[in-house]
């Protein structure tokens, strides 16, 4: 339904995580009988999870414990690993920056050339290994280290912006676009492609031949882009939306495109939400960031928060909270939903019925607005379990 905001302009009304609750339904399960295994291409994940890349959360060791935990992890192979042989003391120094110099010194960090033999060697220590290796470039950058990418044997590429269109315009002669179709027609693997927030492009970006599509402009815990842009829809919107993308590109090639949501998850309760809006997975970076393996120390800073001219994104404190399997699968030793993620996703499918990660996007869903307040106000006084 639309909304008027003014006289000759009218909008929808979207949805956060924290505006909906999934409804119990009249059946229950053992959380043992759920399967939340994930599919996508020929590779198959014991989590529906994608560790996003940010260079805080992904290296080629954490991947690599990402990978034997059930996860999909994903480089940055335009972030300090590829930029630096050995960037261990950039992190370091990263993590002590004050505030108010944090952004102007990453992005002098940041301002060192990638070094193309450093991409097929972060690769291959993901997959010697014997982990699935996924890996990510901006559309700007696909084209020249696409070689590169192939020698090494990537299993997965996901081309990844701000925003990402299947269609890019440009005046300049000079610039010759990424053909998002054809590439990924003619590459031979995997293409997951994104950001996208809506069903228009949405479905356009599964029209490209794109294995899965990222849901997700500006909810992530560390993005700007939101204050710096002014775009964005909250994310249970914009997954349902794209979930009704993946249902028409489906009748019309009989191909499946995997939706999954990006961004704006903290706690095991918001990926079940994710799930139940239409996610066929989704991608995670701030709750990893946590973790006590993780590269950035206990912080967090986006992939455009050292943009050279326009940064979007801000480095954020998240402390050390566990280790990865505790923060993945437990077992939790806090009682606010960031840690045992999946374990709390097992139990919300089991407890309102559902057995496979498809049945539950089935879920019903409320408008619930005060689902997080009510009968909360001891906690929230205390700053305790829900009022953190």
């Amino acid at each position: 339904m639309e909304v008027e905001i003014g006289i000759g302009k009218s909008g929808r009304r979207a949805y956060g995580f924290d505006d909906i609750a999934i409804v119990p339904s009249r059946r229950t399960r053992d959380p043992e009988d759920v399967d939340i295994t994930w599919e996508i291409d020929a590779f198959k994940f014991e989590l529906p999870l994608m560790a996003a890349a940010m260079d805080d959360v992904v290296s080629p060791k954490t991947a690599v414990d990402i990978g034997n935990l059930g996860g999909l992890a994903c480089l940055n192979l335009e972030g300090l690993w590829t930029r630096y042989d050995d960037p261990d003391a950039l992190f370091d120094e990263i993590s002590d920056l004050p505030t108010e110099k944090a952004t102007r010194r990453m992005q002098e960090i940041y301002a060192e050339p990638m070094k193309e033999e450093l991409i097929g060697k972060r690769i291959r220590e993901i997959k010697d290994a014997g982990v699935t290796a996924c890996a990510s470039l901006t559309p700007q950058r696909v084209a020249t280290h696409a070689a590169a990418v192939l020698e090494a044997e990537l299993d997965i590429l996901v081309i990844q912006g701000t925003v990402v269109s299947a269609e890019h315009v440009s005046k300049d002669e000079s610039r010759q676009p990424l053909n998002l179709k054809k590439f990924i027609r003619e590459f031979d693997i995997p293409v997951i492609v994104g950001g996208c927030a809506s069903y228009s492009t949405a479905l356009h970006l599964m029209r490209t031949g794109a294995v899965g599509v990222l849901v997700g402009v500006g909810p992530g815990h560390a993005c700007t882009s939101r204050g710096v842009l002014g775009i964005g829809v909250p994310q249970a919107t914009a997954i349902a939306d794209a979930a009704g993308a993946r249902i028409r590109h489906l009748d019309e090639t009989g191909v499946y495109v995997q939706v999954i949501a990006d961004g704006g998850m903290r706690t095991g309760g918001d990926i079940a939400k994710a799930i139940a809006c239409g996610a066929d997975a989704v991608m995670v970076a701030s709750p990893l960031a946590s973790a006590y393996e993780a590269p950035g120390k206990g912080y967090h800073w986006g992939m455009a928060t050292f943009h050279p001219t326009l940064p979007r994104g801000a480095r954020v404190h998240q402390g050390l909270k566990g280790t990865l399997a505790e923060i993945l699968i437990g077992p939790a030793h806090e009682n606010d939903g960031t840690l045992n993620l999946f374990g709390a996703l097992r139990t919300s499918m089991a407890t309102t019925g559902y057995e496979t990660l498809k049945e539950f996007q089935k879920a019903e869903v409320m408008v619930a607005p005060a689902l997080k307040t009510e009968g909360k106000i001891l906690q929230r006084e205390q700053h305790i379990g829900m009022g953190r």
